[in-house]
């Protein structure tokens, strides 16, 4: 994943297909954020797209 395309792919209405809407990211971002995590683009090992929530609490940890 392009360092320069990791934040704009949480836009609405971001898609690099024809038939997508572009909304999924959006939603999984909003989630995060209702739930007070953050969550970051980044490449992984095997070159693609990683993902990396941050912030989540466990039941261990409240």
């Amino acid at each position: 994943m392009p360092k320069h395309k990791r934040d704009e792919i949480f836009e609405a209405g971001f898609t690099t297909g024809d038939d997508g809407t572009g909304l999924g990211l959006a939603i999984v971002q909003s989630i995060a954020e209702a739930h007070g995590w953050d969550i970051e683009a980044a490449e992984s090992s095997a070159g693609g797209a990683r993902f990396e929530i941050t912030g989540v609490q466990t039941l261990a940890d409240r």
